[in-house]
């Protein structure tokens, strides 16, 4: 792949869940050729039914392609499909790009990129934000670490997949970034689940509180795509409880190892690890509310009843 090149890089995409699925579509409307690989069959016979090249391991993606891209739950997950025997590194050829868009820990992307490096590779870290909504639309924030130069070469393909796309820094830098975003998005939830439970309580139709803290400095973008949702105790999964949790476990590792409190994302932490004790792990993570109604014993649904 070249910076002065017309030709579109063939494009490889490890990892079909709820972000990674909707993102190869975009990559495909863009017109990049595309060869996918996923734990199960079933989401690869899908793309590979809408012009998607198929492929049986992680190796083969990277033998495929020109630019290997990993959409992966945890650390772990990453580090099996990068380095294990039939991985991308085995596959991949010197001076191709390797883009890490899982959310995962930045000691261990380091780690991956050294790796990667004595074996010749171009290394990106690309966690994004956005959830499946913004997956769907092309619309993610996308937040990059790295060479300068390889981020400006993989630029096209950022833009098939995203609208606010940052080079934040060198290697490591975007899973930093994208610790600070879920601190911010697990709080902001935090905070409405107390708004909508008080206002509900207290007798409040918890749509019109939701209509009005939006039209106003209380607004987020949280609220804007899951406050509805919220109100209708409507759950289902855009990003789990359970991702985001390990995201605040990551979060929190990178504020003690340098020396910086995070007391309110430690609290929310917790709250978390309530809500998986209690069987709902793969709920939404909108769905703490659910732990502020526990604590009142009230449901924003009783204020109709």
């Amino acid at each position: 792949m070249s910076a002065s090149s017309d030709a579109r890089p063939t494009i490889g995409l490890i990892g079909l869940g709820i972000m990674g699925r909707p993102m190869a579509r975009n990559l495909l409307k863009a017109g990049y050729q595309l060869v996918v690989h996923n734990r199960s069959r079933g989401p690869v016979d899908e793309l590979a039914g809408e012009g998607a090249a198929a492929a049986g391991s992680a190796r083969e993606v990277a033998e495929r392609a020109e630019v290997t891209i990993t959409m992966l739950p945890d650390s772990p997950d990453v580090e099996a499909v990068l380095t294990g025997p039939d991985g991308v590194f085995a596959g991949a050829r010197e001076g191709r790009i390797v883009i890490d868009m899982s959310t995962i820990s930045p000691t261990v992307t380091q780690r991956l990129v050294e790796q990667g490096r004595e074996r010749g590779l171009r290394m990106l870290d690309a966690p994004v934000s956005g959830g499946d909504k913004g997956a769907i639309a092309g619309t993610l924030s996308i937040m990059v670490g790295g060479d300068a130069a390889v981020f400006e070469e993989c630029r096209p393909i950022f833009e098939a997949m995203g609208k606010t796309i940052v080079h934040v820094g060198p290697n490591g830098a975007g899973q930093t970034v994208k610790a600070c975003n879920q601190i911010v998005v697990a709080l902001a939830y935090e905070a409405i689940s107390e708004a909508l439970v008080l206002g509900a309580r207290a007798g409040v139709d918890p749509a019109k509180i939701i209509q009005v803290l939006n039209g106003g400095l209380a607004a987020t973008r949280v609220m804007e795509l899951r406050g509805q949702t919220m109100v209708e105790h409507n759950f289902a999964p855009g990003f789990k409880i359970k991702l985001h949790h390990k995201d605040l476990g990551i979060a929190l590792e990178t504020g003690q190892a340098y020396g910086v409190p995070l007391p309110a994302t430690a609290l929310v932490d917790q709250m978390m690890v309530a809500l998986r004790a209690a069987g709902r792990e793969d709920l939404d993570h909108s769905a703490l509310l659910t732990y502020i109604e526990d604590l009142a014993h009230w449901q924003i649904g009783d204020a109709a009843s």
